[in-house]
C-alpha cells in the first residue's frame, strides 16, 4: 500500500470527533433494497466488522423501512459490549410530511417522534437528530423551534438538516440560533458525480459556519464501486446520479481503477477517500462483512491532492431536483 499523506482520523461534528466515515443504513429493513429478513445474519455481520474497523458513527431515518432499520440497529445495539456501546454515534431523521401512521398538517410532532425512534432503537437519547428534507407543510420556522426543544429536553445533543441548499441552510442556521442552538451538520448528496455542492458554495458556507458535511451516496447509489456497467446494469430504483451513461463514466472509472491498484484498495474505497478528502463524511452503505471490510479500507489511506484534483476533473456537477438534490 501507497501513502503519501497522514490519513484523515476524524472529523468534528456537534462538539464532538466522530470518524471520518459514518455507516448509511438505508438498506437495512428497506424493501427499495430487496431487504428481506434472512439478511439480518449478514447485517450483523457488517455491524461488527464496522465496530472492528473503528467506524462506530451509524445514519438512520425513521422513514428507512418504515422503522425497521432503526429496530435492526436497537437490537444490534443491544448485542454490543459496554465499550462498543460508549463509543456509538447513532444519528437519525424525522420525515416532515405526514406518513400513513403520523397524519398532521402544520405543526411538526418532532419531539414525539424523535421518542419514538429511540423507543425503537433502545436509547435515552442520541448524538445527532436531522430533518430529513427541506421541503415541509410546516415552516421552517416550528421546524426549528421542534429541533430545539428536542436538545433542551435531553433527547439529543446536536441537530442537523438533510437536503438544504445554501439559502435554506443559512436561514435554519439563523432560526436555530433564536432558540439557542447551532445547526450542526446538513447531509446531502455528494460525490464524483454530484460536485454541485462544492461548485455552488454550499460547501464552503457550511465550512464557514462550522456545519459538517454528511455525503450520502457516496458511491452514487453502486456506480462507483466498479461492480456495475453497461453488460451488468445497475437494479432499477436507484435514481441518484442516473443521467450519466456508462460511456461518459469510463474515463472517470478508468482512472479511480488505477488509483484502487495503486492503493490495494476497491474503486469503492477510491470514491469514499475522494469525499473524505474534501473535508465531508461519507455515509457508505454496507449490506454484508465483504462490503463492509472493503469500504473501511478507505480509512486506512489518504489520496494526493493531485489525485484528488483529477479525479474531480474526470467527474461531474450533477444535478438538483425539489425534493431530495435541493442541496
Amino acid at each position: 500500500m501507497s501513502t503519501s499523506t497522514p490519513t484523515i482520523k476524524s472529523f468534528a461534528l456537534g462538539g464532538m470527533q466522530v470518524p471520518p466515515m459514518a455507516i448509511g443504513t438505508w438498506s437495512w429493513g428497506d424493501k427499495l433494497w430487496g431487504y428481506k429478513p434472512e439478511d439480518l445474519g449478514d447485517i450483523k455481520a457488517a455491524w461488527h466488522a464496522s465496530l472492528a474497523a473503528g467506524l462506530t458513527f451509524y445514519d438512520t431515518a425513521e422513514v428507512y423501512g418504515m422503522g425497521e432499520s432503526e429496530r435492526i440497529i436497537g437490537n444490534l445495539i443491544k448485542e454490543s459490549s459496554s465499550e462498543e456501546k460508549e463509543k456509538l454515534y447513532i444519528a437519525t431523521k424525522f420525515i416532515p410530511f405526514p406518513l400513513p401512521n403520523s397524519l398532521w398538517l402544520f405543526n411538526p410532532p418532532i419531539v414525539d417522534h424523535l421518542r419514538a425512534s429511540l423507543e425503537r432503537l433502545g436509547l435515552e437519547s442520541i448524538p445527532l437528530y436531522q430533518i430529513h428534507s427541506s421541503i415541509s407543510l410546516a415552516s421552517h420556522g416550528k421546524l426549528a423551534a421542534g429541533l430545539a426543544q428536542c436538545v433542551k429536553l435531553g433527547l439529543t445533543k446536536a441537530v442537523g438538516v438533510s437536503n438544504f441548499s445554501k439559502d435554506e441552510l443559512i436561514a435554519f442556521d439563523e432560526l436555530l440560533q433564536k432558540h439557542g442552538e447551532k445547526l450542526a451538520s446538513n447531509q446531502i448528496e455528494f460525490n464524483l458525480l454530484r460536485q454541485g455542492p462544492e461548485q455552488n458554495g454550499l460547501l464552503e458556507e457550511m465550512k464557514k459556519r462550522d456545519i459538517a458535511c454528511l455525503a450520502y451516496s457516496p458511491l452514487a447509489m453502486g456506480r462507483l464501486t466498479g461492480k456495475y456497467n453497461a453488460s451488468n446494469p445497475i437494479p432499477s430504483g436507484r435514481r441518484f446520479s442516473s443521467q450519466y451513461t456508462w460511456e461518459q463514466l469510463e474515463p472517470l472509472l478508468q482512472e479511480m481503477q488505477v488509483l484502487a491498484d495503486k492503493y490495494g484498495v476497491t474503486q469503492s474505497a477510491i470514491a469514499l477517500n475522494w469525499v473524505m478528502c474534501k473535508g465531508a463524511i461519507p455515509l457508505g452503505g454496507a449490506r454484508n462483512r465483504s462490503q463492509a471490510e472493503q469500504n473501511a479500507k478507505a480509512i486506512e489511506f489518504r489520496l494526493t491532492q493531485e489525485e484528488v484534483d483529477l479525479l474531480s476533473a474526470k467527474g461531474f456537477s450533477g444535478k438538483t431536483s425539489w425534493l431530495w438534490q435541493r442541496g
